[in-house]
């Protein structure tokens, strides 16, 4: 028996089934439901956009909500893939990175909430827009702030309680363990029961995300970079607002 057998025959039935198979099953169902999506629903890759049905809560909300998640993404590809060792050995302090990441982190995922709840309060009353949401994307709200709130709820427990845990010397090796085909859930039974049901609430959404409208963030206008420009001429003189260099005004 290697050790990879020996490690998962140590541990329960449930250890293995949520920290071993759904993870993997998490994985594969995200990269081939992208796959399958891109393949048999182009025209469905797409957000839906209800700009047109309502513009003055979007333009508040969305850029809170897309700009607090992008913060919350790099601080989680950082805390996850990057080692202890490694930012130790740059010379910041375990005490240092712990009060960056808390800070931005809490900052982060407070933008985030705030614009959600402003988007979902305009879905909700907003009649057009109301009307446009499916049960899909009601399904995607419940698990994306659910997420969210049990990440922000359980550092920020940890922080005001004064004992903070160290997620970088459990969740995050375990994670990492995933990729190496070796996954140490003795690890991840180590953190705290918040950390493992934001683990696996995160799993549960990236399964669910090839079939929702969160797609649309692997989107990117790169055609645009390279499309011819578009002229646009009229034969109204009174049209435009650049009057007519010399040698070119107009005749008769």
């Amino acid at each position: 028996m290697n050790d990879t057998a020996a490690a998962v025959a140590g541990q329960s039935a449930w250890d293995v089934l949520l920290f071993v198979a759904v993870p993997y099953i998490a994985l594969a169902v995200f990269v081939l439901g992208h796959y399958w999506r891109y393949r048999y629903d182009k025209f469905g890759w797409t957000t839906r956009s209800s700009q047109l049905y309502e513009n003055r809560l979007l333009r508040l909300g969305s850029p809170l909500f897309h700009f607090g998640i992008l913060l919350v993404v790099v601080g989680h590809v950082g805390g996850l893939l990057v080692p202890e060792s490694w930012t130790e050995s740059a010379g910041i302090s375990e005490t240092a990175y712990h009060a960056v990441a808390f800070s931005l982190g809490t900052a982060a995922g407070i933008c985030t909430l705030g614009g959600a709840a402003i988007l979902i309060y305009r879905r909700r009353t907003t009649g057009p827009v109301f009307s446009a949401t499916t049960r899909n994307d009601k399904a995607m709200y419940v698990l994306l702030i659910l997420t969210i709130c049990l990440g922000l709820g359980t550092t920020v427990l940890g922080n005001v309680t004064g004992d903070p845990h160290n997620y970088r010397q459990t969740v995050s090796p375990w994670f990492r363990s995933l990729f190496y085909l070796h996954p140490d859930t003795d690890l991840i039974l180590k953190a705290p029961i918040g950390f493992r049901l934001h683990v696996l609430s995160a799993w549960v959404l990236f399964a669910f995300w090839p079939f929702s409208r969160l797609v649309h963030v692997f989107s990117a206008p790169v055609g645009y970079l390279t499309r011819p420009y578009i002229v646009y001429r009229s034969r109204d003189q009174r049209l435009g607002s650049r009057a007519p260099r010399r040698g070119w005004e107009r005749i008769g």
